[in-house]
């Protein structure tokens, strides 16, 4: 018998339980531990709460998850409550899916003022996060910038646009709907260093912005390239480019709240009285390596709330060799020190969809294949259950998930599928008594 720990619930981990019972068959047992008593981590935590269609591949690990050799592990802090070093002495392979769940700074004066806060934070908050249910964001506007160009950037502006009929079927939590309808933002600014030709936007979250109620997004045509350029790009970034200049010939009237791109402009500094009021900001120029360069020129953004959405790193675990400069575990494809592995953003950072995850844990279940011998006389999950209850930790199951599942989905608002628990006391609580 094979015996697999995987660190976090969130696609990469399913996909390595799931690549791992596909691989050995029923010769292996996989538990997948996580810090909180709720599985699927980017799923619910990070994926927009008004594109139910992509949650809904949460099925496929519900249905990994109900299988006999596979075991979530909820409410288990891996450091505090056990050690990387304690799991490897229990299990023959111990896997990082981890992901990259906290922001990376702007790395400019100001960027620590009230008000500046990471996009792994503010999704968070309106997802429902234990760790940022209480974040308490100023919406009182007029103004917020979003700095990046990608489709954490969308999310956010849309989020900040939408009126609450838009949220109808969305998981939005409550604090933050509520929040949002009575929010004071009528300018948000997307800032981007380079140009619409490197945009890491994509076609359909780009189109969304055109079908909002109460927002107009605004985009500069000055900042094009000729329109002939366009057909060197691949196809589907073509197309976010076409959405771009359809946005840029507009000419109806203006909603209540204007998305505006503005292209060419690097943050350098945030200012403000105890709080940040302002940001400065540097136009840019391409150089022949499409890198954007300051030009000196510089002008004043007011805002009350910035979100920096410019990707995430992994927080590192104790004896774990870690790459600070890409904040991400060191590892050479995945191996990272004998019978120990890192899989999805915690091996790759934070790119791909989430689909991109399936390959990779199923890479890594190859590996395991290759580097762990059979029956080492490890015990796996009976020992890390003697190992927790001689220290007092409550485990949640899976069984214990569904009861707060099906509690989240009976408290829900009208037209909306769930309304989450956002503190974890109330989520042991909403599982009544535990299924060990």
């Amino acid at each position: 018998m094979l015996h697999i720990a995987v660190i976090g619930s969130g696609p990469a981990g399913y996909y390595t339980a799931e690549a791992a019972q596909k691989k050995f068959g029923t010769d292996v047992r996989v538990d997948i531990i996580d810090r909180l008593p709720v599985p699927y981590g980017l799923i619910r935590f990070g994926v927009a709460p008004d594109h139910q269609s992509i949650k809904a591949v949460h099925k496929r690990y519900e249905a990994v998850n109900l299988t006999e050799n596979v075991r979530f592990v909820g409410n288990v802090l891996v450091g505090r409550d056990v050690s990387v070093e304690e799991l490897s002495q229990i299990y023959d392979a111990v896997v990082l899916a981890t992901g990259a769940p906290a922001d990376r700074r702007l790395g400019i004066p100001g960027d620590d003022l009230p008000g500046v806060i990471g996009s792994a934070a503010f999704v968070g908050w309106y997802n429902g996060h234990p760790d940022f249910a209480g974040l308490d964001p100023d919406l009182t506007g007029p103004g917020a910038v979003i700095v990046g160009n990608g489709n954490v950037a969308l999310d956010v502006a849309r989020i900040l646009s939408k009126s609450r009929n838009e949220f109808d079927g969305a998981d939005i939590v409550a604090h933050a709907i509520d929040r949002l309808e009575h929010s004071g933002i009528r300018r948000i600014t997307l800032l981007g260093r380079r140009g619409p030709h490197q945009i890491a936007m994509t076609p359909k979250e780009l189109g969304e912005l055109g079908h909002l109620s109460r927002a107009t997004p605004v985009v500069d045509i000055a900042d094009f390239p000729p329109e002939g350029d366009d057909a060197l790009l691949e196809p589907g970034m073509r197309k976010s480019v076409s959405h771009l200049r359809d946005f840029a010939a507009q000419k109806g009237p203006a909603h209540d709240i204007a998305i505006e791109f503005d292209f060419f402009a690097m943050p350098v500094a945030i200012e403000g009285d105890g709080r940040a009021e302002r940001i400065i900001v540097e136009k840019t120029h391409l150089d022949a390596d499409l890198r954007a360069v300051g030009t000196g020129e510089r002008y004043i953004l007011p805002c009350h709330l910035v979100v920096a959405c410019i990707g995430y790193q992994t927080p590192p675990i104790a004896g774990v060799p870690y790459e600070h400069g890409r904040g991400r575990f060191a590892s050479t494809d995945g191996r990272i020190l004998p019978g120990l592995y890192c899989v999805g953003w915690a091996r790759r950072g934070p790119t791909g969809t989430i689909g991109t995850n399936r390959p990779d844990g199923y890479a890594i279940a190859d590996l395991i294949a290759e580097d762990v011998p059979r029956n080492s006389g490890k015990l796996g999950r009976p020992a890390l259950d003697a190992l927790l209850d001689a220290r007092g930790v409550d485990i949640v199951t899976f069984r214990d998930w569904q009861k707060i599942d099906a509690a989240e989905i009976a408290r829900a608002r009208q037209g909306a599928p769930r309304e989450k628990f956002v503190a974890i006391d109330e989520m042991i609580a909403a599982r009544g008594t535990p299924n060990h």
